[in-house]
């Protein structure tokens, strides 16, 4: 008895359809790739790599599909040859609206377009308020500072700021202008003190020097002296005692010590 393989034919003709589909549709995908990495014609506006194998699409074309379509760029745009993002950026002086334009950078009066290309900085003497730049009002014996903060000026060497702009700085006789940001605008000349806003002479005794410390008389005795009633006495040093550091006291010698106004040796 012959058996019927009708069923068995059937079945596999079915078999080697869908393998030869599955096989069509991966030789589909691939193409895109193999044509990239070298294997395949050129597609228009693409263009072979330098290096290596395959191509590239040009710049303004994007790879889509095996083929390069042209990116369309709005006025006043570049493409940016990148694969991610729009695919193009803004000209200098330009910004992106909405992804899809490029609107000038609007610029008031009396400023400029940064470097950078993005935002706007005003003119020396102006100043930023909102979107507009203002003119910084000068006051005579004063120049720009340039700073954001504060008036946006400060005065001339000799001079102070108050509401009625610069104002000269009375430096008395024998004073100097100290061009100190805080505390005192002047100070007396070497040799001379300040009171009540004016620089008086310092009365240096005999056997004395000038000490520009803040404290004190404003001299000093010299080595060997000591000071009293304003005047500078020679020191009468004892037997076993010397002069200490500053040079004004004495202090007895190692393994002595003081007992009424005279060294003795220490028990």
């Amino acid at each position: 008895m012959t058996q019927d393989t009708t069923p068995i034919r059937s079945r596999l003709r079915w078999l080697i359809a869908q393998v030869t589909l599955i096989a069509t549709l991966i030789v589909c995908l691939a193409v895109p790739g193999l044509a990239q990495d070298g294997i395949g014609t050129i597609p228009q506006n693409a263009t072979a790599r330098s290096y290596g194998g395959g191509w590239d699409c040009d710049l303004g074309f994007r790879l889509r599909a095996g083929a390069c379509f042209e990116i369309q760029l709005p006025e006043n745009a570049h493409a940016t040859g990148r694969s991610f993002g729009t695919g193009w950026a803004c000209r200098r002086g330009y910004q992106e609206v909405d992804g899809a334009s490029c609107d000038p950078i609007p610029v008031p009066d009396n400023a400029f377009l940064r470097s950078s290309g993005y935002g706007w900085t005003c003119e020396r003497g102006f100043r930023q308020k909102r979107e507009a730049c203002v003119e910084i009002i000068l006051p005579d014996n004063a120049y720009l500072t340039g700073d954001a903060s504060g008036p946006g000026w400060t005065c001339e060497r000799g001079f102070f700021a108050s509401e009625r702009g610069c104002l000269a700085i009375a430096v008395p006789e024998n004073g100097y202008l100290t061009n100190a940001g805080y505390g005192p605008a002047w100070a007396c000349e070497r040799g001379f003190t300040r009171t009540e806003g004016r620089c008086d002479a310092i009365g240096v005794p005999k056997n004395a020097f000038l000490n520009p410390a803040t404290n004190g008389p404003g001299w000093q005795c010299a080595r060997g002296y000591a000071p009293q009633g304003g005047a500078c006495l020679a020191i009468d040093v004892p037997d076993n005692a010397h002069l200490d550091l500053s040079g004004n006291r004495w202090r007895c010698d190692r393994s002595f010590q003081l007992s009424n106004g005279t060294c003795v040796l220490a028990r």
